[in-house]
Formats: C-alpha cells, sequence, structure tokens
C-alpha cells in the first residue's frame, strides 16, 4: 500500500498536493477506490481510499485512523554537520528509520560547516519516516553555537561524547534512568578542550560510543541505537 505524509490533515477528506497528486494518479496509477496510507507526523496514521483520481488535486476518503502514542523514552542528538552534506542526509535517514524524537545541529569551533540549510534534510526526513513505517517525525533544529545550546539543555540528562583524555561512562550504561537523553556529538576534529570543559562545568556528563573512531555521522547513528538498546 502506497504511503503519504499528511501533516495538515483534518476532517474525513484529504486532498493531495499536486504534485503528489500527479505522482498517485499518473505514475502509481491509483484509481477510484483505491487504497492508501497517510501519516501525520504527529503519531497519526490513517488508511483513505481515492475518491476522486484528478492528477492535480486527488482527493482521498478516510476509512480508518489510529494513533500511535509517542515512544516513551525521548532521544535527541546534537550533532556538528559534516563538510559534506551528504553525510549528514545519510546520518537523518537512519536516524528516522530507527527512531529519534529530536536532531539538533551544532556549530562548533572546529566546524567545517558554518550554516545549514533544514529543507531538504526535512524531505530525507518525511521519506525515511514514510519507508520505515514510524509515525512521529522528529523535530530538526537550526544550526546553533556550541556554546548557546548547552547553556539551554538539562545537565542530568545530557551527555557529551568526545574523544580527551579523562574518565567516561559508556553511553549504554547511562541511557535508560531517566525519561530520555540528549547527546552532544562533535565535529571532525572532535569538540576543542574549552567546549568539553564548558559542558562538564555545566554538569553534562562525558560518555565514549566505544573504542572507536568514529565519522561524525556514524557516532551520532551509533549514539541513537545505543539509548534504544539502552533503555
Amino acid at each position: 500500500m502506497h504511503t503519504f505524509f499528511a501533516p495538515d490533515l483534518a476532517g474525513p477528506t484529504y486532498t493531495l498536493p499536486e504534485d503528489e497528486s500527479k505522482h498517485a494518479v499518473r505514475v502509481l496509477r491509483l484509481g477510484m477506490g483505491d487504497e492508501v496510507e497517510l501519516l501525520d507526523g504527529r503519531g497519526g496514521h490513517y488508511k483513505a481510499a481515492v475518491a476522486d483520481a484528478n492528477p492535480k488535486r486527488c482527493q482521498l476518503r478516510i476509512t480508518h485512523h489510529e494513533t500511535v502514542a509517542p515512544r516513551s523514552y525521548f532521544t535527541h542528538v546534537a550533532v556538528a554537520p559534516t563538510k559534506n552534506l551528504d553525510r549528514m542526509e545519510w546520518f537523518v535517514e537512519k536516524a528516522v528509520e530507527i527512531g529519534v524524537e529530536r536532531i539538533s545541529f551544532l556549530r562548533c569551533a572546529r566546524s567545517e560547516r558554518r550554516e545549514l540549510k533544514l529543507e531538504r534534510l526535512e524531505k530525507i526526513a518525511i521519506s525515511a519516516l514514510k519507508q520505515s513505517g514510524q509515525a512521529w517525525l522528529p523535530q530538526l533544529d537550526e544550526m546553533q553555537d556550541f556554546g548557546d545550546f548547552v547553556a539551554g539543555v538539562t545537565p542530568e540528562t545530557t551527555f557529551i561524547a568526545h574523544l580527551e583524555e579523562g574518565e567516561r561512562t559508556a553511553l549504554a550504561q547511562v541511557t535508560g534512568a531517566g525519561p530520555g537523553c540528549c547527546v552532544l556529538i562533535g565535529p571532525e576534529g572532535d569538540f576543542t578542550p574549552q567546549e568539553i570543559a564548558l559542558a562538564l562545568a555545566k554538569g553534562i556528563r562525558p560518555v565514549t560510543l566505544g573504542n572507536s573512531r568514529l565519522r561524525t555521522e556514524t557516532a551520532a547513528l551509533a549514539a541513537v541505537f545505543t539509548a534504544h538498546i539502552g533503555r
């Protein structure tokens, strides 16, 4: 069954946007009475039937609705985007498939990418939502300076994964103790000692993701996966 994203769905019918209507009617060859699935990204999962197979405004009639509860554990990853945006796109896609509630983007001292447009990443997140059958679309935040971001977190449930010497706890040992977690992942070259010191002074705890030196996007995805199995 084909799946469509319907963020503004309300009422007994829904009209697909023109580009989606054209795809549904001209490419997928959907006709009167054919069934589709709709996701609103807010827990709503719908079944619908084609009521008007118009390639410019394909109208669907809702036949079934159920609400999927949010996950009991809130996973938030804050990551410094890589210079190669393809690697961030890969991370967002896989993180949504696994399940993540929020992704923030950090501007750090060693960041090679200083600006980020979310439009492409949001489209990838929606595509991954439809592909994986997840019911909740994660929040994607605009890029923020590291210091500003750290000032606004809850330190008790926030962890910084870094490669500097010193005592660090395995992330798997600390996730699951509370209602959720936020994991900070630095740029290639890692967080600076000053950034680490700032986080520790705030009460954020240092963690490790294992013995391997991971790429930024790999570390971020490992954090998402670890949060799932650790709770």
